[in-house]
């Protein structure tokens, strides 16, 4: 174990990483959120579903995950016969948090004619207990293919839920969770900076608060803030996400200026993820080297929760539509 055989002193760990990258037969994956050399040194960088796919469809044995412990939950979720690792287990998530799995399920329990059409940002459990997973990528594909007629209980994230009630016009029930980092973004100093700023537009994540997304010129997912980046018409960005991601718009447009949206104080790091913050080279070579802390999900479990994410990959391709989603279970009218 990592805790009693701790890291030699003067380890090269760039060097030992890609030594463990080789011997375990490894892919390694980096969110937006993580840390710059993290990201650099990584086989994929991406939104969670995206790179969990992507080493789905690798021969690796072993994914090193990168990122929050629900992501590396869906890794497991789509390839059970991989080994996957997570640098820090501690790496938790406010949204995950906010939804414990029997409060959800005694939720649901009140409402019985609601479909739960729920944020990728949760347990497994809840994962298992809900009809259709959604990205923040997919979640508008698919709301639009849900009757208006049809109750859809929407969580962890209320503040995502609500942008789709008020882009749709639905009326969906919302679970109470949030995003610590995009609550954190203040308004007035955003306002503020744009003052500063005063052609440059501002891409905002749904997880936003409405206070943010209401002076946001493209609300999107990270892969939708990282495409609009490249493809904008100024030389300047206010971004309001976790401000990691500014590091691969930096590299592929070296010549724009990409600006963190500020937090209360204008200056604090309140925008940065606390537990995305938790992986480092350090715990990522141990993690790679004693395959430890390893996510394990019991096999009747996964298949629940794989059956909400499969709806979620079928809807968003048109592989099913209104009318085959009685088959696969989803009791809809």
């Amino acid at each position: 174990m990592s805790l009693l055989t701790p890291m030699p002193t003067g380890t090269d760990l760039r060097a030992e990483i890609e030594r463990l990258r080789k011997e375990r037969n490894a892919v390694i994956l980096a969110h937006y959120y993580q840390k710059p050399e993290l990201q650099d040194l990584a086989d994929f960088v991406g939104d969670s579903l995206e790179l969990s796919r992507k080493a789905a469809d690798t021969d690796a044995e072993v994914i090193a995950f990168c990122g929050v412990k629900f992501m590396a939950e869906t890794a497991k979720i789509l390839s059970p016969d991989k080994i996957v690792v997570l640098p820090d287990m501690e790496a938790g998530c406010s949204l995950e948090d906010s939804c414990p799995p029997e409060k959800f399920a005694a939720f649901r329990a009140q409402h019985p004619d609601h479909i739960a059409l729920t944020y990728i940002n949760c347990s497994t459990e809840v994962k298992a207990l809900s009809d259709i997973i959604v990205t923040s990528s997919s979640a508008e594909t698919i709301l639009s293919q849900i009757p208006r007629d049809q109750p859809v209980i929407f969580g962890p994230d209320r503040h995502l839920g609500g942008y789709l009630n008020r882009k749709f016009d639905r009326e969906m029930l919302l679970w109470p969770g949030v995003c610590i980092v995009h609550e954190a973004f203040s308004e007035r100093e955003l306002l503020k900076l744009k003052e500063q700023h005063p052609d440059a537009p501002v891409a905002a994540h749904p997880e936003c608060p409405p206070h943010i997304v209401d002076h946001a010129d493209i609300v999107g997912s990270t892969s939708a803030i990282l495409q609009y980046a490249k493809t904008f018409a100024g030389d300047t960005l206010i971004v309001a996400t976790e401000p990691h991601i500014i590091h691969q718009m930096q590299k592929a447009l070296p010549h724009k200026n990409f600006i963190g949206a500020p937090g209360a104080d204008g200056n604090c790091n309140c925008n940065i993820c606390p537990y995305m913050a938790l992986n480092n080279l350090e715990k990522l070579y141990l993690c790679l080297r004693d395959l430890t802390p390893r996510v394990e999900i019991e096999e009747g479990l996964r298949i629940k929760a794989k059956r909400s994410l499969d709806r979620m990959l079928d809807m968003a391709s048109g592989t099913i539509g209104l009318g085959d989603l009685g088959r696969v279970g989803v009791p809809l009218p």
